[in-house]
């Protein structure tokens, strides 16, 4: 919407109160403000006659954003001109002062032009006698000295005095008043020519001196702030404002340079101390001077911008010698506590000047910012440097970290400290303990707005250590081409313990450990102040969205090493050492070339697979206490892994449907017990998912259509469905060592063992337990 007139209508529609919100330049939207006649009552008024008390609240909201945009526009348009600026406040102040020489000349000139037209004039009427001009030498000899020419004697005397003894107020008070005595001469011919024109001459000759010896002593190292302040004070009240400006500046530069000069690093150990001297050293002298210009310039626009010139260069000028001494080496031997103390210490006394209208902390920031990512860069590489070091050698045994620090704890707190402690491998914890490390180092330097670099850093290092995870597990893809493939050398997990305790690793540093390290480093939206305390309930809230994308991503690399596991341990069910097949439709098409009924049992694979889901599913419980949700997570996965690949083995359906000899109803029959056992014992494991469910059916599906096409009807020879459920239930019992069959003659507690149709319909009707 473009305002035309400062008492346009606004509407009280709602309709019309969004037009605020259209999308127009900034200078489009002010360009209302800007009119010279601009009645700010007059337009309140007549916007406001019509609202209600939503659209009045509407329009302040705009208002207020209005003004915020306003001032960023402002303050981004002077940064933008700065320079050009403070260029031109020069050449205006040169300027300045060369028109004050200018004008002291051309008095000087016109006081010796004046004095010698009076001469000629003088000369051209004196024709008289010899005698009579001898008469008029006489009488003016003879003639005493006017009370004025006496008090010049006198005030050429005493100003002489004043210069030789430096007393300068007295020195400049006689100035001006000979320079009100020279003003009223010349308007009241008090004085003759030649007379006022030595006064005028005297008294620029005289200002000049004390302003040389203003300025000498302006420029000493001994000379103490309150002289200084005096001395350029003078020197601005001879008329000469830049020169004592640039002598102020200059004396503060000399005296930080005189004190600089015992300063010297002995080496990055003492960095912070030299750091903190140097810092303070350099922002206090910037103090001073700032404060000394105010005093004595007041908040002129030139000086000021002269002062923050001087102010940035002096900055620069300490940057550098921090970064040459300290922050360089530090920086690249990953020294980031180091490199961050350091920041914090330099960020803290440059704050200090923001009062004084110094905003200094943008040119740290330009300095700093390199040496910061690399330290953070050479930190993040050795975090993954030293985890890899620890996976080499990790047994993959999940313990408390180690309990450090000189001081002796009581049984109670150890107790308590170790029971609040993750159990992880020995890698885990060096990844964690470093992290934490990171974090803490970074959440200092919330300002320079390393919070988002630093993280993406630490989700980096752990897809890394996950990799190198996953490389532990026994016949991954990683490990096999080890040579030439940039992977590192891991120690293998070779036991079900040992693998779980990988999946434990990765899911404790996602889920907890990494998110809580995340939370020590503030948002770039919340790089807050101190008097932000009140919103820090908000800031949580805030933050939220941000740890929960955490979670995400570091949660898909769990994902990939969960997978990796479930892929591994299907493909080891599935697949002989030599590489034959194990689940193959030979297992099903073969049963019914035997003339005697087989003894009805779920098949061997699937025996293993659930004695392997039962053993995982043990360890489980133990490790992911409190965590039983990835643990269900994880057993259903595996079951999925296994089914699926059941599912899409397109040479076992090839077998079943287009094969030589087809699936006959023993075959059928078998195939469907074992889905439904699968079905069983992952319903009572509790990760029986509905796709795996859907899944299963429609294997049973299909293997019932195939014995259709040959001409059989399927549901002729199958059992009822309890007999399924019956023999898959005792199967359990037989596989967990839990089945007693007491009117039987031998109990069946094997594994391994099979059980007949006969003898489980004696079970079944003599009761199990």
């Amino acid at each position: 919407m473009e305002i035309s007139h400062p008492k346009s209508s606004f509407s009280s529609s709602r309709g019309d109160s969004t037009e605020f919100e259209a999308d127009l330049s900034l200078s489009d939207r002010i360009k209302v403000f800007k009119s010279s006649n601009f009645d700010h009552e007059g337009y309140v008024t007549n916007k406001c006659r019509a609202m209600g008390e939503k659209e009045i609240r509407h329009l302040c909201s705009y208002l207020v954003d209005l003004k915020k945009a306003s001032a960023e526009e402002m303050r981004k348009s002077v940064y933008a001109n700065y320079s050009a600026f403070i260029r031109t406040s020069k050449e205006i102040c040169a300027l300045e002062g060369q028109l004050l020489s200018l004008r002291n000349f051309l008095s000087t000139q016109a006081a010796l032009i004046h004095g010698l037209a009076e001469g000629v004039r003088i000369e051209s009427l004196s024709s008289g006698s010899v005698g009579s001009m001898k008469e008029d030498i006489f009488d003016f000899e003879d003639r005493e000295p006017s009370k004025t020419e006496k008090w010049l004697a006198q005030f050429l005397e005493n100003l002489e005095v004043l210069l030789a003894e430096r007393r300068v107020d007295e020195a400049l008070d006689a100035l001006d008043e000979g320079e009100r005595l020279a003003k009223e001469a010349n308007q009241r011919q008090t004085l003759t020519p030649p007379t006022l024109l030595s006064l005028k001459t005297t008294i620029t000759e005289q200002r000049q001196r004390l302003a040389d010896q203003l300025a000498e002593a302006a420029c000493q190292p001994s000379t103490r702030s309150v002289e200084l302040r005096q001395a350029v004070q003078a020197l601005k009240q001879l008329g000469d404002g830049p020169r004592a400006h640039n002598l102020l500046l200059k004396s503060h530069h000399q005296k930080l340079q005189y004190n600089m000069q015992g300063l010297r690093p002995s080496g990055t150990s003492d960095g912070a101390a030299y750091t903190a001297t140097l810092s303070q050293l350099v922002f206090s002298t910037i103090a001073q001077a700032a404060s000394d210009s105010l005093a004595v310039f007041g908040d002129e626009p030139a000086y000021a911008s002269e002062l923050v010139t001087w102010a940035v260069k002096q900055t620069e000028a300490f940057a550098l010698l921090v970064k040459r001494h300290v922050l360089a080496s530090s920086a690249a031997a990953g020294g980031l506590r180091v490199v961050s103390e350091c920041v914090q210490i330099c960020w803290g006394h440059c704050s200090l000047l923001e009062s004084r209208g110094l905003a200094l902390s943008p040119v740290l920031l330009r300095l700093f910012r390199p040496c910061i990512g690399q330290a953070l860069s050479a930190n993040l590489k050795r975090i993954e440097q030293s985890t890899a070091a620890f996976a080499a050698a990790d047994d993959w045994s999940l313990a408390y970290p180690p309990v450090g620090g000189a001081r002796p704890l009581g049984t109670a707190s150890l107790s308590s400290m170790i029971a609040s402690q993750p159990k992880l491998s020995s890698s885990a914890h060096r990844f964690n303990s470093m992290a934490q490390e990171l974090c803490e180092d970074v959440g200092p330097l919330e300002s320079l707005q390393f919070g988002d670099h630093a993280l993406e850093g630490l989700v980096q290092v752990f897809n890394s250590y996950v990799n190198m995870l996953i490389n532990a597990l026994p016949g991954s893809m990683d490990t096999e081409n080890l040579e030439g493939s940039g992977s590192r050398i891991v120690r293998m997990a070779e036991t079900e313990s040992q693998q779980i305790a990988l999946l434990a690793n990765a899911l404790l540093l996602a889920d907890e450990l990494l998110p809580r390290a995340a939370a020590k480093i503030p948002s770039i939206n919340q790089t807050s102040r101190i008097d932000d305390a009140p919103r820090r309930t908000s800031d949580r809230q805030n933050r939220a969205p941000e740890q929960r994308e955490l979670k995400r991503r570091l949660q898909r690399f769990v994902d990939q090493l969960r997978d990796s596991f479930c892929r591994q341990h299907a493909l080891d069910l599935i697949f002989t050492e030599d590489g034959s097949v194990r689940l193959s439709a030979d297992m099903y098409i073969s049963m019914d070339a035997n003339a005697d009924e087989p003894e009805w049992f779920p098949s061997p694979i699937y025996q293993e697979l659930f004695a392997k889901l039962t053993r995982i599913a043990s360890i489980a419980s133990d490790v992911f206490v409190g965590r039983e949700r990835f643990a269900t997570i994880l057993l259903m996965r595996l079951t999925e892994t296994v089914i699926l690949w059941l599912s899409d083995d397109q040479t076992f359906w090839e077998q079943i449907e287009e094969g030589p000899t087809p699936l006959g109803p023993l075959g059928l029959q078998q195939f469907y017990l074992d889905m439904e056992f699968v079905i069983l014992f992952a319903s009572q494991g509790r990760y029986l998912s509905r796709n795996l469910h859907q899944v299963i059916k429609n294997i049973i599906g299909r293997a019932i259509e195939s014995v259709a096409a040959t001409g059989i009807d399927p549901y002729s020879v199958l059992p009822e469905d309890d007999w399924f459920a019956d023999v898959a239930q005792i199967a359990i019992k037989v596989l967990t060592g839990k089945a007693n069959f007491g009117n039987l003659d031998q109990d069946v507690v094997s594994p391994t063992a099979s059980v007949s149709a006969k003898s489980i319909s004696s079970a079944l009707s003599h009761g199990s337990n």
